[in-house]
């Protein structure tokens, strides 16, 4: 059953910011917490393993209402060091998939529109933006102050090219991104490798050198403060056991997977999303399922092979109660839903009534 979205994709980013959120979210109703906070998540008590992953929730209003829905782990909308605007409307579409979006699927393109309809997926297209900092400094100290016990707010950043292209200022960025964030009160951090670099095709946990230095440039910054790196999904097995390898000992948890890109256009076969370097957008939901499931597995296995210890982050096309349990069994410490969270607001109280 599909609800009016928290995030509504007939209005701009900025309606959004300034109005939301919208349909159950701004009911302000408060799903009850029993028993105790038995779940561990880095060190903090939380009452449930599922919450909402960076992207839907863009102020601390959206961050409030998810805690009040009884979402227990949600993520702050990725920050940047500087203001950023946002890609022009329409930001969100629905996409017309039939079964999983494979990778040899997700080379052709695909028809988006408004009809949003389930099994439900979409493409997202905002490029990444940000508030400037000052702004979001108040804004994640304030939404802190009001989570309550069993709960807990990850702070979701990247960092900012510079147009001369200087890979030390870029890398720079991060930490004092991270820094900005940890000023204002966050505890768990998680930095977003896994979209394009400022208009590029490359992506950067595909670059496992740049991902290593930029992990512990972070990590210099934030010291024991636990860091969640999110990447996308990697085809080669043994392109992704490399990454892991040089990364899975400097970070505290992984999170996977964020889209999986292909070419939008209209039913005239036209671009769907207007502006240079959009025809090709991130697809979500249940499409992506089989790649987050994937994912999850295979970081299992190679976490078990290294005898690491990171925490393993499942997201990617979890829509139900179902969805959430088919992770667990999978080997996900956590698991994230962002595309059903936004059109069923009630998931999270359906997910914790159903383990009792």
């Amino acid at each position: 059953m599909l609800y009016k979205p928290f995030y509504d994709p007939e209005k701009t980013y900025e309606e959004n910011l300034k109005y939301g959120p919208f349909g159950d979210f701004a009911d302000k109703k408060v799903v009850k917490q029993k028993g105790k906070p038995e779940y561990n998540f880095f060190g903090h008590k939380v009452y449930s393993p599922f919450g909402i992953p960076a992207g839907p929730l863009i102020n601390g209003r959206f961050v409030k209402a998810a805690l009040d829905k009884g979402f227990d782990i949600v993520a702050y909308k990725t920050v940047r060091g500087q203001e950023f605007l946002c890609h022009k409307w329409p930001n969100i579409l629905s996409v017309n998939i039939k079964g999983d979006l494979t990778m040899k699927k997700a080379d052709g393109k695909l028809i988006g529109n408004h009809n949003f309809h389930e099994p439900l997926s979409i493409t997202n297209s905002f490029g990444v933006p940000s508030q400037d900092p000052k702004f979001w400094q108040k804004d994640i100290a304030k939404v802190i102050k009001q989570t309550k016990k069993g709960q807990i707010v990850i702070g979701a950043f990247q960092g900012t090219k510079t147009k001369d292209g200087n890979v030390e200022s870029y890398i720079n960025d991060f930490r004092r991104t991270a820094k900005l964030l940890k000023e204002a009160g966050i505890k768990v951090f998680e930095v977003n490798l896994s979209c394009p670099n400022e208009g590029t095709k490359a992506i950067l946990c595909f670059d496992t050198e740049r991902s290593v230095a930029v992990a512990k440039a972070i990590k210099k910054e934030i010291g024991k403060l636990p860091l969640i790196v999110k990447i996308a999904y990697f085809e080669n097995n043994k392109s992704l056991k490399n990454f892991v390898k040089q990364i899975g000992n400097v970070v505290d948890g992984i999170s996977a997977i964020n889209t999986i890109a292909s070419s939008i256009v209209n039913e005239n076969g036209e671009q769907a999303l207007p502006g240079e370097n959009r025809l090709r957008c991130g697809v979500c939901g249940h499409s992506i399922k089989w790649a987050g499931l994937d994912m999850v597995k295979r970081l299992k296995k190679i976490r078990k092979e290294l005898n690491y210890k990171y925490t393993i982050i499942g997201v990617g096309g979890v829509t139900s109660k179902k969805d959430f349990e088919e992770y667990r069994k999978s080997g996900a410490d956590i698991v994230m839903s962002a595309t059903g969270a936004m059109w069923n607001p009630h998931l999270a109280e359906e997910i914790k009534n159903s383990q009792k």
